[in-house]
C-alpha cells in the first residue's frame, strides 16, 4: 500500500505547484489579470505590504489598542488596510492583460499616493472629521484620489463587469435627478458625493469593508496555515480513502475533495484550478465523459462556499447585514448544503452505474492510516465550533483560536512530509494579504454602491417597486429576483454580488413576508449559481479548459448536476424549516421528504436506477420528486401532496427493481 499522503492525487497542492488559495492569481472568481513578472525587490515590497495588511487586521481583531490604553476610530484602522491593499495592487497587477517585467512609473506613483492618502486619513481623521461638513479642499481632494484609485484597482483585479456596475451607480448619483418617473433621484452636489462616499461609515468604510478586514482575513489566514501544515494533502487523502474504492470513486473523490478545499479557499474558480488538475483527468480516465468530469468538478467546487463551518466571504457579510451571530448562518446552511451534495453524489453514482465505470485503479490510502497521521487537522475545526457555540465567541475570535491550534499542532506533527515551520507562518501572513487585496477592492466598491443608494434614495425606490410586484405575486417576485441574482452574478465575484443584492433585492423579499434569513440565503444561493450557469459560468468554463470539453456543454451539464441549487432557495423561502427554523419534529419530517424528493429527481435526470429508465418512468419520477421535495407547509394540502409523491415514487422504484430482477431471472 502506498504511504499515506504520498500519491500525486493526495498531494494535489504540490502536484499543481501552488497552494490553491495563495497568490493574486487565485484571489476570487474573476481575476482576469495575474501579477506582473516584476523584479525581486518589487515582489519583496509587495509581500511585505500584504503581510503587514494581515498583521494590522489581526492586531485590530485582538483589540491591541485597548490593551495599550489607546482609542481609535474604526476608520483609522480601515484606512491603512485600504492603503496597503492599494499599494500592493499597483505594484503587482498591471493595467493591461499583458504581463510586465518592470513596474511603470505611474504604477509606483499610484501605489505611493494610495498608501500616503490612506495613512493621512488615518493619522488626521479626527481633524478631517470636523472638516467633512464644510467640504474643504483637503477632504475633497483626498476623497477624489481614494475614489479613483479604488475604481482603478477594481478594474484591474475583477475586470470590467463589476467596474461598470459600480460606475453606473456613481453616474446615477450625479445625473439621477434628471431621470423621470419613480427612479428620479435626490439631487446631490458632486463635492458632497465624493466626501460622503470616501469618508462616511455608511459608504467606503461601511459594513462590507469592516467584515472583510476583521472576519474574512482571519479565516483566510486559517486556510493558509492549514495548507502549509499539509491540510490540503490530508483532505484529498481522506477523500481518496473514503470514496476511491466505491462505484464512481473518481467522481466521488472529486466531490469530497473539492467540497473540503472550496470551504477553505472561498473561491469556486481557484478551487477548480487547484483540485481540478488532479480530479478531472482522474474522472476522465475512469470513464466519465470529459464534459461530465468538468461539470462535476465545477459543481463540487462551487458548493464549497455553501458548506459550513467555513463558508465564503458572503456568509460573513450576511451575518453582519442580518445582525446575527455567524453560527446562526452556519446552522441555517447545514440542510441546504446536505441536499446540494446529496444530489451530486446520487447523480455521479448513477452515472457510474449507467456507464459501468469501475473503481479507481490505483493504490489508495486507507482511511485508518490517513486519520492516524492527520487527526490533528480535525482539532482546529472542533475548537472553532466549540468556541462559536459553547463560548459564544465572535467568528473572528473563534478563528484565531483555531489558527493558534493549527500553529501548535502543525509545528509538532507532520503530514506527508509537511510540517509547519516559522517561515511558513511568516509566508502565511503575506499570502493571506495577497488574497485580501482583490476582496478589499470589491468590498470598498460595494461600499460606494451602498453610499449611492443612501444618498439618492434609489434603494428605497427599488424596494418599493419590487414590493409592489410581490404584493401581486410572491412567486413572480422570487423568479425575478433569482434572474437578477444570476445575471448580476455573471462574471462578478460572489461577495460583490451578495452586497448588491442584499441592499437591492433582499429587503423587497423580506417586505413580501419572507423570513429575513431565508431572503438573504435565497439571494446568496442564486448569486453563487452564476458560477455554473451559462453563458458566463466561470467555474464550469475553468473546468472545461482542464477537461478539454466544450465550455458551453460543460456549463449545461453543470446545471444538470447542480439542479438542486436552483430549487432549494424556493424551498426554504416557502418554508424556513429547511433552514432549521421552527419545530424540530417538523424540520426532521421536511428533511426526510426533501431527501427522498432529491433522490427521485436525481434518478429522473440521470435516467437510470437499476436499469435505464423509459421516458414515462423518468417523467413519473420527476413528478413524484417535485411533489415530495417541497416542505408540506409550502403548498396547499402540502402533507397530502408529499404523501402522494412519496407513494408514487416508491411504487416506481419498486416497479423498476422488480422488473430488473425478473429480467435477470429470465436471462438466467
Amino acid at each position: 500500500m502506498a504511504q499515506t499522503g504520498s500519491s500525486c492525487a493526495g498531494a494535489a497542492t504540490r502536484c499543481n505547484g501552488r497552494n490553491p488559495t495563495s497568490g493574486i492569481e487565485f484571489m476570487t472568481e474573476e481575476t482576469v489579470r495575474g501579477p506582473s513578472e516584476a523584479s525581486r525587490p518589487v515582489r519583496a515590497i509587495a509581500a511585505a505590504l500584504t503581510g503587514l495588511l494581515t498583521i494590522v487586521c489581526l492586531l485590530w481583531v485582538i483589540d491591541l489598542p485597548r490593551y495599550l490604553g489607546q482609542a481609535f476610530y474604526r476608520e483609522q484602522f480601515l484606512a491603512p488596510v485600504l492603503g496597503l491593499a492599494l499599494a500592493a495592487l499597483f505594484l503587482t497587477v498591471p493595467a493591461g492583460k499583458a504581463p510586465r517585467r518592470r513596474v511603470p512609473w505611474y504604477d509606483v506613483m499610484f501605489a505611493v499616493v494610495g498608501l500616503a492618502a490612506a495613512l493621512w486619513v488615518s493619522v488626521e481623521y479626527q481633524r478631517l472629521l470636523v472638516q467633512l461638513a464644510f467640504r474643504t479642499t483637503e477632504v475633497v481632494v483626498l476623497g477624489v484620489v481614494i475614489l479613483l484609485l479604488v475604481m482603478e484597482g477594481l478594474r484591474r483585479t475583477t475586470g470590467y463587469s463589476l467596474f461598470l456596475v459600480v460606475s453606473f451607480f456613481l453616474a446615477y448619483a450625479m445625473v439621477g435627478h434628471f431621470v423621470p418617473g419613480e427612479f428620479r433621484a435626490r439631487p446631490v452636489d458632486l463635492d458632497w458625493m465624493v466626501v460622503y462616499l470616501a469618508f462616511d461609515s455608511s459608504a467606503l468604510f461601511g459594513t462590507p469593508l469592516v467584515v472583510g478586514a476583521t472576519v474574512v482575513v482571519i479565516f483566510l489566514w486559517m486556510g493558509q496555515l492549514l495548507f502549509k501544515a499539509g491540510g490540503g494533502q490530508f483532505f484529498t487523502d481522506i477523500a481518496m480513502a473514503g470514496m476511491g474504492r466505491r462505484r464512481g470513486g473518481a467522481a466521488k473523490i472529486a466531490v469530497v475533495a473539492s467540497a473540503l478545499f472550496g470551504s477553505i479557499s472561498g473561491s469556486a474558480v481557484s478551487n477548480v484550478a487547484s483540485t481540478g488538475v488532479i480530479t478531472i483527468p482522474m474522472m476522465s480516465r475512469s470513464g466519465y465523459a470529459r464534459r461530465d468530469a468538468g461539470a462535476i468538478e465545477a459543481v463540487a467546487s462551487t458548493g464549497g462556499q455553501l458548506m459550513p463551518p467555513i463558508m465564503g466571504a458572503a456568509a460573513f457579510l450576511m451575518a453582519e447585514f442580518l445582525e446575527v451571530p455567524y453560527r446562526d448562518i452556519m446552522i441555517a446552511a447545514v440542510i441546504p448544503a446536505f441536499l446540494y451534495y446529496l444530489a451530486v453524489f446520487i447523480q455521479v453514482d448513477l452515472v457510474a452505474a449507467r456507464e459501468k465505470i469501475a473503481v479507481v485503479e490505483q493504490d489508495l490510502p486507507r482511511a485508518r492510516d490517513v486519520l492516524k497521521a492527520g487527526w490533528h487537522f480535525i482539532l482546529p475545526f472542533v475548537l472553532l465550533l466549540y468556541t462559536l457555540f459553547e463560548w459564544n465567541e465572535e467568528a473572528e475570535i473563534a478563528a484565531i483560536y483555531a489558527c493558534l491550534a493549527i500553529v501548535v499542532l502543525g509545528a509538532v506533527r507532520s503530514y506527508g512530509g509537511q510540517r509547519l515551520r516559522f517561515r511558513d507562518i511568516a509566508a502565511s501572513f503575506s499570502e493571506s494579504g495577497q488574497i485580501m487585496v482583490e476582496l478589499i477592492m470589491i468590498l470598498a466598491a460595494a461600499g460606494f454602491v451602498i453610499g449611492v443608494l443612501n444618498l439618492t434614495g434609489l434603494g428605497f425606490t427599488l424596494t418599493l417597486v419590487l414590493v409592489k410586484v410581490g404584493a401581486n405575486s410572491l412567486a413572480l417576485l422570487l423568479v425575478i429576483s433569482a434572474a437578477v441574482c444570476i445575471v448580476l452574478g455573471m462574471g462578478m465575484p460572489t461577495s460583490g454580488v451578495y452586497v448588491l443584492l442584499a441592499t437591492l433585492v433582499a429587503p423587497a423579499i423580506s417586505e413580501a413576508g419572507v423570513d429575513r434569513l431565508a431572503a438573504h440565503m435565497f439571494i446568496f444561493y442564486f448569486g453563487m449559481m452564476s458560477m455554473i450557469t451559462p453563458p458566463v459560468a466561470l467555474a464550469a468554463f475553468a473546468a472545461a479548459t482542464i477537461s478539454g470539453a466544450k465550455p458551453m456543454e460543460t456549463g449545461i451539464a453543470a446545471m444538470r448536476f447542480g439542479w438542486v441549487a436552483f430549487v432549494i432557495p424556493f424551498m426554504f423561502v416557502l418554508s424556513p424549516t429547511l433552514l432549521m427554523i421552527g419545530d424540530p419534529l417538523h424540520v426532521v419530517l421536511n428533511l426526510v421528504t426533501a431527501t427522498f424528493g432529491v433522490y427521485l429527481i436525481s434518478v429522473a435526470f440521470t435516467g437510470y436506477f437499476v436499469r435505464p429508465l423509459s421516458l414515462p418512468v423518468k417523467a413519473g419520477m420527476l413528478i413524484a420528486g417535485l411533489m415530495t421535495i417541497f416542505p408540506d407547509s409550502a403548498l396547499e394540502l402540502g402533507g397530502v401532496v408529499d404523501g402522494a409523491g412519496a407513494v408514487l415514487g416508491i411504487a416506481l422504484l419498486a416497479w423498476e427493481y422488480r422488473s430488473r430482477r425478473r429480467a435477470m431471472h429470465e436471462a438466467a
